[in-house]
């Protein structure tokens, strides 16, 4: 008995067959341990998905993230999702997602942040996603926002408005990678500020960001959002160092 196929079936399978031959030669690897991932699985093998240095800041109020910015700033809670060791997973990813431009990872892993939060109710509230916003020259070397792409695969899982234009960067400053507390403070005094005070006005927006370190880019944020009326401000970083 003959089988006979339609061209969809067709171009499905072909595209399997080329799928498979190509992995043969370029295959996928964990992002993490470096071997070869199999089907359905994506950026992380199971094993290394299993290990991530999670936080579960998020299920404590009173955690280390929030208590960075007791005394500084008000904000209404705040949280980290993964550990940031040197040369550990964390360190991996961001690298993987803001210096190589992984941007499809840095979705991914937003999301998968998202869906596991999510029924803690630690989105419950929010009206708006803020991603950190980068200086218009740094955005145009790099070609994206890391902070916005996280942002973007925290929506998909909570249909979160992402609102990346109305809190800007008026200073372009070099990396805080290597600079101490005091220099981390002092270079990110005043660098942010708003189109509109009134679009945030009685709103509880959520800003999204890569790495929480001693918290001063997030605290210069939050200074410039309080200048809407009203306004309730919560953190979620990828990443605490």
């Amino acid at each position: 008995m003959f089988k006979f196929f339609n061209q969809n079936q067709i171009s499905k399978k072909f595209f399997h067959l080329f799928k498979n031959f190509f992995h043969l030669f370029y295959p996928n690897l964990c992002i993490e341990c470096s071997i070869s991932l199999i089907e359905h699985e994506k950026f992380l093998c199971t094993s290394c998905l299993l290990d991530l240095p999670k936080t579960n800041y998020h299920l404590n109020p009173d955690n280390p993230a929030s208590e960075l910015f007791l005394g500084k700033v008000s904000v209404q809670k705040a949280s980290a999702y993964l550990y940031y060791n040197k040369g550990g997973f964390g360190q991996k990813l961001i690298s993987a997602i803001k210096y190589k431009g992984n941007i499809y990872l840095g979705e991914w892993i937003g999301a998968y942040m998202a869906k596991e939060m999510l029924p803690s109710g630690f989105f419950s509230d929010i009206d708006f996603l803020i991603p950190v916003p980068l200086h218009k020259k740094k955005l145009k070397i790099r070609g994206f926002n890391q902070s916005e792409v996280i942002a973007k695969g925290i929506s998909s899982i909570t249909q979160i408005p992402i609102e990346n234009k109305n809190l800007y960067r008026t200073k372009f400053n070099m990396t805080q990678t290597k600079k101490g507390v005091y220099e981390r403070w002092e270079n990110t005094q005043q660098i942010f500020e708003l189109t509109n005070k009134e679009l945030f006005k009685n709103k509880h927006i959520l800003i999204i960001d890569d790495v929480l370190t001693t918290g001063a880019t997030l605290e210069s944020c939050i200074q410039a959002l309080f200048k809407s009326e009203n306004i309730k401000i919560s953190i979620l970083t990828l990443c605490v160092a």
